[in-house]
């Protein structure tokens, strides 16, 4: 051990430290001091640990103590606070910058340290300074604003006073600050691992499946329990519930009993006084297998005599869906032009940066007692449901703390039955802390696709018909995946009317990453597919691409894949509202290839119609007037980044004529809320939106018959000051087995996005330049969370696009993913449209998932109108677009 003195926030600390203790651990372990993040197991790849030593911003993680004798170290605590925030700050939160806010203040620290040398830094100088910090919700361009505003503030040219003054008194169409953003900039919002608990708390760690496909012959667990600080284990003999996580099919174990299905299949729960105490002994936990086939692929899984994942699917399909709708094949066949094609997309993870952590502890005595579950989910009273089946568990409660991000993942659960389980058998505290390489494993990912398409036109190039046939790699699990398919057939026409579909959609079960819901959940596979078809069709047809997509819109009382009319459909309108920035990059394009050479530009356009709210989908909250006659909602409203706080906060003010400090929430916690359903499928705009309003029209009838909307006066007229609030989708749900007719989303949100690329021929390596998106979204609530959710959505389409690809066992860092860095980034350009939706709340509708639909085939397009290489298969690799590129591109990009 070694004395190190040195200053933290401007107080003199000496601590004892030995030679691998690193800065990291002292803030927050021994400081508790939680600002300071940690995502990338201590490699220094996210700099969510970044803070400032001796004026320098440095990552912690791997800042050894030792070193720091004598250092000056600011955290962000030591920055500012939310009622003396430093201009940073200020500015981060005022420019839209923070979504979860988890990389945020690593993000704040290290725009401190460029700022601190240059107040008025280029955006190639600030690039340079955030390129070890990572963020997945924003797409970087707020953050890049953000430091330029923070510049601005140093510089005295402006004041924040200036800035939020400037937005007016408008509560709707205004971008106010989001309710918990400066605790967020600040690091005093509470993340999973920042919780504190007693001394007595266990931390564990779980013994996982280092088989793909195997039945358990044995289990030792001798040697590990006999370990220092060890407590003990828990196997599914201890679990008294049914030991199943169902959403559809009760197929997932919480802990394995004779099999295992997948790589890192959980087995044991190792639970000791220490996380090291607890990793040291669940490696000495010794597991026997007799190891079975396994299948990684469909078609592998749908071969005759492959080995059966499951029982109850012996064909291992896990479930399909067809589209018949009118005679596709006698259209196919009086076409006059057909494009057919095969399509594949890959198996990709959502990549958020916070862990899967969870927490649980007993809560309350005697009759009262409860165990209290801490996790990741976006749809609590679900989730609290499915814990108390798996766990046999009745008395129990569901809190969300703040949560860094999601993208799908928490529509499922992760890592809480361990925690709970764990709890129940110890009756102890329990912290699960599972590394991110253990994060990444055991999260769901996006489905990989194989998709066999034939698309057809008529002579006025009008699309008559469609015929798709695609495989989804199910993986080892079942999660949601009828859910999914489900959603790909209902969105498969995208924008257009096509009269005549036939289709089948199979998802098949593989000893492969388990798949479930990702930004977008369904659509961008299917989208992939059909938008290059697309691009093929109108080139065939010779008709330029954006003209052939407006003219074969889908118009209102014409009918989607589902068969279901529409009544409204502004399409065409986003079209017009993009050409002329459509035709300046084509000519922009033009001129730069007309000068030769290995590079190449191109502009490509995808587009869709993003159903939101599905048929039969309902939701519930509650409000409360309060005694100084502001209004509190109880809602079970997740917000891991998306900005449902400041949608329901806005919406309510704008409503009922107050300011927005006394619109208060109580959210994220399954008590004094009820069953809202999930943050997912881009609808709690429009779900939550609209049943707050109900509720708030029965506040409004209760004051109008007791004489005024006060608590005093419904108080005195005896009416009550809590009002319940219902929505429900009034279309009947579900579709037809054998055609695939029924009910689709009740709204749209309508885009066209247009990519503009550079290509190196000699290399196949692609440069997104520019982004452009025209979208109609309805009423715009808050215009930076609008803005900000279709930016996130690009950067993540871009990388899914050329880069990104999960393999089980294989990415298990930000590295080997190819997390998209801020020097990855790109220009964009949003022109919003704001077609009020006849049936949304104020006329909105959402909007979170829109982008990431559309990027990957706008730029996959954009690579083709550069330089010929038609790219099937995502992503686009450099290999797969040399591999591509036409005889006579090849030749010459090699003179």
């Amino acid at each position: 051990m070694q004395k190190v003195t040195l200053t933290i926030n401007g107080v003199r600390r000496e601590v004892l430290a030995n030679p691998d203790m690193v800065l990291i651990d002292l803030l927050r372990k021994n400081l508790h001091l939680k600002g300071t993040k940690q995502s990338c197991d201590r490699k220094g790849q996210c700099g969510a640990c970044t803070v400032i030593v001796n004026g320098k911003a440095v990552l912690s993680c791997i800042t050894k103590v030792v070193k720091l004798e004598g250092a000056e170290v600011i955290s962000v605590e030591g920055l500012g606070t939310p009622l003396n925030p430093h201009l940073i700050q200020e500015a981060f939160v005022l420019s839209g910058a923070i979504q979860c806010g988890y990389c945020t203040p690593g993000m704040i620290m290290a725009a401190k340290g460029i700022l601190d040398k240059d107040p008025d830094p280029s955006e190639a100088t600030i690039k340079k300074a955030l390129a070890h910090n990572l963020c997945r919700c924003t797409g970087y361009k707020k953050i890049i604003e953000a430091v330029q505003l923070a510049g601005k503030f140093i510089r005295k040219e402006t004041t924040p006073e200036e800035v939020r003054s400037a937005l007016g008194p408008a509560m709707v169409g205004v971008s106010h600050v989001r309710p918990t953003s400066m605790i967020k900039a600040c690091g005093v919002a509470e993340f999973g691992a920042d919780i504190e608990l007693p001394s007595n708390t266990l931390e564990v760690a779980v013994v996982r499946s280092t088989e793909y496909h195997a039945n358990i012959k044995s289990v030792d667990t001798s040697v590990a329990e006999k370990m220092p600080g060890v407590a003990g284990v828990v196997r599914a003999s201890d679990i008294k519930g049914t030991n199943r996580i169902r959403q559809v099919h009760p197929d997932q174990p919480v802990l394995c009993e004779d099999r295992v299905r997948i790589l890192g299949d959980p087995i044991v729960i190792v639970a000791a006084d220490t996380k090291e105490q607890a990793d040291a002994a669940a490696a000495a936990v010794r597991v026997e297998y007799e190891a079975l086939p396994a299948v990684f692929e469909p078609e592998e899984a749908l071969a005759p005599g492959a080995p059966v994942i499951h029982a109850h699917a012996p064909d291992n399909v896990c479930c399909k869906q067809p589209i018949i709708k009118g005679d596709a094949r006698k259209a196919l066949a009086e076409a006059t032009a057909v494009v057919e094609a095969e399509f594949s997309t890959q198996t990709n993870h959502q990549a958020p940066l916070e862990p899967e952590v969870s927490v649980a502890y007993f809560e309350g005595e005697g009759e009262a007692e409860e165990l209290v579950v801490v996790g990741r989910s976006i749809n609590i009273h679900f989730h609290l449901n499915q814990l108390k089946e798996a766990l046999g568990y009745p008395k129990m409660r569901y809190r969300e703390p703040f949560s860094g991000g999601q993208f799908g993942i928490k529509t499922w659960i992760t890592s809480e039955a361990i925690a709970a389980a764990a709890a129940i058998h110890f009756k102890r505290p329990i912290r699960y802390v599972p590394s991110m390489e253990e994060s990444i494993l055991i999260c769901n990912k996006r489905h990989a696709y194989k998709i066999k398409t034939k698309l057809a036109a008529d002579a006025e190039g009008h699309m008559t018909a469609m015929f798709c046939d695609w495989l989804m790699n199910k993986g080892a699990y079942t999660l949601n995946g009828p859910v999914l398919l489900g959603r790909s057939i209902m969105m498969l026409q995208g924008s257009y009317h096509i009269p005549n579909l036939e289709v089948m959609g199979r998802s098949v079960y593989t000893n492969n990453a388990y798949t479930g819901s990702a930004r977008g959940a369904g659509p961008p596979q299917t989208t992939f597919a059909t938008e290059c078809a697309v691009d093929m069709l109108a080139e065939r047809m010779n008709i330029d691409p954006l003209e052939f997509r407006r003219m074969n819109s889908l118009k209102p009382g014409q009918t989607k894949s589902t068969g279901m009319a529409v009544k409204e459909w502004s399409f065409v309108e986003v079209c017009d509202a993009i050409k002329p920035a459509y035709e300046k990059a084509k000519k922009a394009a033009q001129e730069f290839n007309a000068k030769g050479g290995h590079l190449k530009r191109g502009v490509g356009i995808a587009a869709h119609s993003f159903g939101v709210g599905g048929a039969g989908d309902s939701a519930k909250l509650s409000i409360e007037l309060d005694p100084d006659d502001g209004i509190t909602i109880y809602a079970a409203v997740a917000d891991p980044g998306e900005g449902n706080d400041a949608m329901l906060v806005q919406i309510a003010a704008h409503r009922l004529g107050l300011p927005l400090d006394k619109v208060r929430l109580y959210t994220r916690d399954t008590d004094k809320t009820v069953l809202m359903g999930p943050a997912a499928g881009s609808r709690m705009t429009f779900m939550a939106g609209n049943t707050l309003l109900n509720a708030i029209e029965s506040l409004e009838a209760a004051a109008k018959e007791a004489g005024g909307r006060t608590y005093e006066a419904l108080t005195k007229a005896g009416k009550p000051t809590r009002f319940e609030g219902f929505h429900k989708n009034q279309a009947p749900a579900g579709l037809d087995p054998k055609t695939g007719q029924g009910n689709a989303q009740v709204s749209e949100c309508h885009n066209i996005q247009m990519a503009e690329v550079e290509v190196d021929t000699k290399t196949g390596a692609t440069r997104v330049l520019k982004m452009t998106v025209a979208v109609d979204g309805g009423t715009i609530i808050n215009p930076h969370a609008f803005e900000g959710q279709l930016e996130g959505g690009m950067d993540q389409g871009v990388g899914y696009a050329l880069r990104e690809e999960y393999q089980l066992g294989k990415q298990k860092d930000y590295v080997s993913f190819k997390f998209p860095t801020v020097r990855d980034g790109f220009e964009v350009e949003i022109i919003p449209l704001q077609t009020p939706r006849y049936n949304g709340p104020l006329g909105a509708t959402g909007v979170g998932e829109m982008t990431m639909v559309s990027t990957a085939p706008a730029v996959i397009n954009a690579i083709y109108n550069a330089c010929g290489a038609r790219v099937f298969n995502l992503p686009a690799t450099p290999a797969k677009v040399k591999a591509a590129l036409p005889k006579s591109q090849d030749a010459t990009a090699a003179n």
